[in-house]
């Protein structure tokens, strides 16, 4: 038999529930802010949780009822579909994504953060331990540094093709990296911190054969747009792990399926930037055009990157408070 302890401690999640079904049944979905919405769809597991456990009670058939009017009522909203059109994409881009982005900023350093630390041992290991380097990168990529030859040139010949390949390429690493997050972060941590020990290795290699320019200028056109969406794809993963580990008041399901909306929604934003750095690197970064003109490219679209996840957004939300 439920207790009204039980009932009391619950009336509030569902008294808020049933205010924002009713504003929206009044006003449509659209009148509600952001968090009113993951409210809703959270508020909606949980009253559907205690459905159940009302349900195993023969005595609570009144408060049965309520809950099963109130449950079916938010079903009709949070699982309703939601045709995808240019507009909705657009709002997504240019207003939502940034907004979840500085959200989720936490993540997103912490990606950084391994990042940059696998870089750093990738570098002290290589100078330290100049077999690492052939282990890392294979012999015959260390044959071509030895005699000063860029293995990207190879992509000059067959561009369109390369371009396929690379965007492909670029998001299926950022897809695994975000997909290791399921298995309680530990295959972002992983994927990141390879991600890092590579190009560090690289870098270093390059600098003792005196490369490190050709490299970099290689690199800085598309990398200003791969490397960033490397990270988002990182915070992705680990937010989805922290709802696994983290549940905090909510019950382990509701925890992981908030997650997963915010690293699918997270992921989603790097297609894009992928595509364009793809682009770039097959079309751009490997040609004889001045290293001037990569560096601007680079600079370009790394400045507009962050004016975009800086400022995207933020004059919306102050209109709404």
């Amino acid at each position: 038999m439920l207790s009204n302890l039980w009932i009391d401690s619950r009336k509030n999640n569902w008294n808020r529930l049933d205010a924002l079904v009713h504003q929206v049944e009044a006003s449509g979905v659209k009148s509600l802010a952001p968090a009113e919405l993951r409210d809703l769809g959270l508020l909606y597991r949980q009253a559907a949780a205690d459905l159940s456990a009302v349900r195993a009670d023969p005595s609570s058939r009144t408060l049965e009822q309520y809950l099963n009017r109130l449950v079916g009522r938010a079903h009709n909203y949070v699982y309703s579909g939601r045709r995808i059109s240019m507009a909705s994409l657009w709002q997504f881009f240019a207003y939502g994504y940034p907004r979840l982005l500085r959200r989720l900023s936490g993540y997103v350093l912490a990606a950084t953060a391994i990042f940059l630390l696998a870089g750093l041992m990738g570098m002290l290991i290589t100078i330290m331990h100049p077999d690492f380097a052939t282990l890392m990168l294979g012999p015959q990529m260390m044959d071509k540094i030895e005699h000063h030859q860029m293995w990207t040139d190879s992509v000059l010949s067959i561009k369109p093709v390369a371009a396929s390949g690379i965007m492909t390429n670029n998001i299926t690493v950022c897809f695994l990296t975000f997909a290791g997050g399921i298995l309680a972060g530990l295959g972002t941590l992983y994927m990141l911190f390879n991600n890092g020990l590579q190009i560090a290795t690289v870098l270093t290699c390059c600098a003792q054969h005196h490369m490190a320019l050709s490299l970099v200028s290689f690199m800085t056109a598309h990398g200003a747009l791969e490397l960033p969406s490397i990270m988002f794809a990182g915070a992705a993963g680990l937010r989805l792990g922290a709802g696994i580990l983290f549940p905090g008041m909510l019950r382990r399901r509701a925890a992981l399926a908030l997650a997963g909306v915010e690293a699918v929604q997270l992921i989603a934003g790097t297609i894009p930037l992928l595509i364009i750095a793809g682009t770039l690197e097959a079309f751009l970064s490997p040609t004889h055009a001045p290293i001037a003109l990569k560096f601007s490219v680079g600079a370009v679209l790394f400045t507009g990157l962050l004016l975009w996840l800086g400022e995207g957004g933020r004059k919306t939300a102050e209109r709404r408070s």
